[in-house]
């Protein structure tokens, strides 16, 4: 259909910093150690959480959703609660809030509901097959002591290894032996003796989620009991969390151009596919939506469309699922599968328009990244569209979206368990917006804009949660002109990337005329940049393919328990002489903990500070390295105080170039956050 489908990760390249520079020690990542031991009564009240955070310090930040988050780590258990750890390659790392339950065949964890419920969503971990693939375990599920059901949990969607596009294989070598590793501080295939890397080699992407019907309501107070099986097949299981919700009744549309009528199969045993095809050009001449009853249908490939209404029944009835197909040559453009997904025309195509999916589930099968595949939940171009309410789950990426297109509305989708991205605007999306989407355990950005030849423009992201990216960022904005990112809640990012992030990078056009990034929250954010060897920022900016001088403006976004600093702008070594970040303006703007410092300058250049409150800084308030060449005049990168910046963190002497430059100073956990 279209070209590849997620931005190649650049070859790594030797650490930030030269050598000489001073401060260096030992990587102290908050919260290691040990998992810690611990139960809690049978009597736990229930602890409702946002991000595993207390509800009231996100207010008004993140996506309206259905259901209610308890954290396993807040439940009664005879289990273990690993973490906190935020070192990755982790398993507490990567789930939510840093720690959870881990259970041994024969132990369980109750959660008391703290609202009705008649379904639940179970974020879990269990082991990898010995040479990849994945098992399968039961896990029981009980309510008030009464068993009612029992599901077949899976790790054949989790446990990537190795490097970037990464491997299924435990035991694989290095996949580059020509890029610079952090774990012997050298490039493997330049050495000699040739470094011997311990196998598996940086395993990731854990976790994956299910979800049940539970067959009728529960009350508030009732408990939910999930229990390892005595002889499971594996040998822990990891929970996370647990989600409760009532989910309303089918939704049912009688004047419509009904897929079972045009020979659909609701069991899932035949496949749909051209069913799906018929209903559709039956519901374009008709004049009618087309509507997709309770059942699993099988579709293995693309159902393309264009000018077309497609209901679901609602996202826990409808489901869409498919197998992942090899194609017996490669597409035109690269790929080598296809799967189940709904594709607009491809832009170069005249692309699609009027385009609108509601109320569906749409579940692939892909194990492994290939970035060339199109192998997407939903693809192409669809310009005057929307996607409302659907839930994405097992694709490569949720929606890749190859304009140029305009006026496309994403909302109310559960995207969760992504190989790659959750959502990229990728070439020429104009005029769009992109609301109360929840999204978890990708495999690289959550939501990402990429203007790599076409700029995007005039787009917003608001409101949308975004928790466990294991690769990336929670929200990355590369190029562009005039967008918009609001409201948003993103909670522990992995590695390589951090909750916000501004990038000159991938070839992307450049950045023009605004960027607001305004009234965000982060939470557990400032990852371990393995290729760099330096914590990043909660919100981070850089400066990598060319200056950055547009009009950025953040205002109003709270950081939350920074795992490092909480403001990194940044320039690459090699480049960190020709290029420079500009024109960026922070107002109030609340810092609660730093496990180093407020504001990390890695860069040439300027950033006006005003109404910047912080409190638990872990370091020095400014870490300011500029570009590194210490001159007499000090540091190539500058402060402006506009008056306002409470906390002692932006002192005078700091004003306006004062060189502070600490490479790698120790970490110094923060105590959890707290109302302002």
């Amino acid at each position: 259909m279209s070209r590849s489908t997620t931005p190649a990760r650049r070859r790594p390249q030797r650490p930030l910093t030269a050598g000489a520079v001073v401060a260096v020690t030992a990587l102290a990542l908050l919260g290691g150690g040990p998992a810690a031991a611990a139960t809690r009564p049978s009597g736990a009240q229930p602890v409702v959480t946002r991000a595993a955070l207390d509800p009231a310090l996100v207010a008004g930040r993140g996506a309206k959703v259905g259901f209610l988050e308890q954290e396993a780590e807040n439940a009664s258990t005879n289990g273990e609660i690993i973490g906190p750890d935020r070192s990755a390659y982790t398993l507490p790392a990567e789930a939510s809030g840093r720690r959870a339950v881990r259970l041994t065949p024969g132990e369980h964890v109750e959660f008391v509901l703290p609202s009705a419920a008649n379904a639940i969503t179970v974020r879990y971990s269990i082991p990898d097959a010995p040479n990849g693939g994945g098992i399968t375990a039961p896990l029981g599920v009980a309510v008030n002591g009464k068993h009612i059901r029992g599901m077949t949990l899976t790790s054949q969607y989790s446990w990537l290894y190795n490097q970037y596009p990464f491997s299924n294989d435990p035991q694989a070598g290095l996949l580059h032996p020509d890029w610079w590793i952090t774990e012997c501080s050298c490039v493997p295939s330049a050495t000699t003796p040739y470094p011997t890397i311990s196998t598996p080699f940086r395993p990731t992407h854990f976790y994956d989620e299910q979800r049940l019907l539970l067959g009728r309501t529960y009350r508030a107070g009732d408990r939910i009991r999930l229990t390892a099986p005595a002889g499971s097949a594996a040998a822990w299981t990891v929970i996370d969390l647990l989600d409760s919700e009532v989910v309303a009744p089918p939704h049912v549309r009688l004047l419509a151009a009904n897929v079972l009528a045009f020979g659909a199969d609701p069991t899932g045993r035949r496949d749909s596919a051209a069913a799906l095809d018929r209903a559709i050009t039956f519901a374009r001449r008709a004049h009618l939506k087309v509507y997709i009853p309770p059942g699993t249908y099988q579709v293995n490939r693309h159902i393309i469309v264009d000018d077309v209404t497609i209901e679901g029944a609602g996202s826990w009835y409808t489901i869409i699922k498919g197998r992942e197909v090899a194609l017996p040559t490669p597409a035109p453009d690269g790929s080598v599968h296809t799967g189940v997904g709904f594709y607009g025309r491809d832009a170069a195509d005249g692309g699609s328009r009027n385009v609108h999916l509601s109320g569906f589930a749409i579940e692939g099968d892909v194990r492994e990244r290939i970035d060339t595949d199109q192998v997407n939940a939903i693809g192409g171009a669809m310009s005057d569209s929307t996607i409302d309410g659907l839930y994405l789950h097992h694709t490569k990426v949720g929606l890749w979206f190859d304009g140029p297109m305009t006026n496309v509305r994403v909302t109310n989708n559960i995207i969760v368990d992504q190989i790659a991205d959750a959502l990229n605007f990728h070439i020429g999306v104009t005029n769009s917006l992109v609301a109360h989407n929840f999204i978890r355990n990708t495999g690289d950005d959550g939501l990402a804009m990429w203007s790599e030849t076409t700029a995007n423009a005039r787009n917003t992201f608001d409101h949308n949660t975004v928790q466990s990216p294991t690769l990336a960022n929670g929200i990355a904005i590369y190029g562009g002109r005039d967008n918009t990112v609001s409201h948003n809640l993103i909670a522990d990012p992995v590695r390589e990337g951090s909750g916000i992030h501004v990038g000159s990078r991938f070839g992307a056009q450049p950045f023009a005329g605004h960027l607001r990034i305004t009234n965000n929250t982060t939470a557990r954010a400032g990852t371990y940049e393995l290729n760099w060897n330096i914590g990043l920022g909660a919100i981070w900016i850089f400066a990598l393919d060319r200056s950055i001088d547009a009009a950025i403006e953040v205002v109003g976004d709270a950081y939350l328990d920074n795992t490092y600093n909480a403001i990194m702008l940044v320039s690459d070594w090699p480049v960190k002489d020709l290029y420079s970040i500009t024109n960026v303006h922070f107002r109030d703007i609340r810092v609660d903990g730093t496990g180093t410092s407020v504001v990390s300058a890695r860069s040439a250049g300027s950033a006006s500070f005003a109404n910047v409150d912080a409190r638990n800084v872990g370091a020095v308030g400014v870490n300011n390295c500029g570009s590194f060449h210490f001159t007499p005049a000090g540091s190539e990168f500058a402060l402006t105080d506009l008056g306002g910046n409470d906390g002692g963190w932006l002192a005078p002497w700091l004003l306006p170039n004062a060189i502070t430059c600490d490479d790698r100073p120790p970490v110094s956990p923060p105590p959890p956050p707290a109302r302002w």
